[in-house]
C-alpha cells in the first residue's frame, strides 16, 4: 500500500498538545499491529468471543502490514497518527472498493483504529478527515464496513456524515469459526 499525499498534517488533540497526521511508512509496520490488535480486542469485547480476541497477535499483523506497506498498490492510502513522543496512536486506511455492486468511482474506508487510551481525543476524527481527503483524491463515493452491534463505531460514523444504505453481510474470520454481521455506510468524500 501507498499513500496518495506525502505531506504530514498537523492535528490539535488536546489544548496545548500536538499530534500529526501523515502517511504511514514500513517501519510503522510495527506500530500498526500494536493499535490494530490493541483496537481490535478493546473496540470488540463482547461482540466478537473472547478467545477469538486473546489470540490476536501483533507479530503476525507486523506482518502483514510490513507487507502490504511495500507494496505499490494504486489508490491505496495509510496514515497513522502520531503522538507528540512519536507513538503510533492510531492509522486508517482506504483503497478502491471491494464490494460486488462498487462502481470504479467508488472507494473503501478499509479501517481506521485508535488504541483505546486515544479514544475521544481527537485522533479518530483527524484520521477520519485526511482519510476521506485521501479519497476524494479518487473517488467520488466512499463506502465502509462496520459491525453491526458496535454502537460506539456506528455512531461516530453517523456524526461524521456517514449514512446506512441497506446493505448488509455476514462474514467470517478465523477459518470460519467466527461470524460477524456487518451493516455498510456511505457518504461523499467530496463534501
Amino acid at each position: 500500500m501507498t499513500s496518495s499525499s506525502s505531506a504530514a498534517f498537523g492535528l490539535a488533540t488536546t489544548p496545548g498538545s500536538t499530534a500529526t497526521v501523515r502517511p504511514a511508512v514500513v517501519a510503522d509496520a510495527p506500530g500498526i499491529a500494536r493499535v490494530h490488535v490493541g483496537s481490535w480486542q478493546a473496540a470488540y469485547a463482547g461482540l466478537l468471543p473472547a478467545d477469538f480476541l486473546a489470540g490476536l497477535s501483533a507479530s503476525r499483523r507486523e506482518t502483514f502490514w510490513a507487507e502490504s506497506l511495500s507494496a505499490q498498490a494504486p489508490r491505496h492510502t495509510v496514515l497513522v497518527a502520531e503522538t507528540p513522543d512519536g507513538t503510533i496512536a492510531g492509522f486508517a486506511a482506504s483503497r478502491p472498493s471491494r464490494d460486488d455492486d462498487a462502481t470504479p468511482d467508488t472507494g473503501e474506508l478499509a479501517s481506521i483504529y485508535l488504541l483505546p487510551e486515544f479514544w475521544s481525543q481527537g485522533y479518530g476524527r483527524a484520521l477520519h478527515s485526511h482519510a476521506l481527503t485521501a479519497l476524494a483524491t479518487d473517488f467520488r463515493t466512499a463506502t465502509l464496513w462496520v459491525l453491526a452491534g458496535n454502537t460506539r463505531a456506528r455512531t461516530f460514523y453517523e456524526r461524521t456524515g456517514w449514512t446506512p444504505d441497506g446493505r448488509t453481510k455476514v462474514d467470517s474470520l478465523a477459518n470460519g469459526t467466527v461470524t460477524i454481521d456487518e451493516v455498510r455506510y456511505r457518504t461523499s468524500p467530496r463534501g
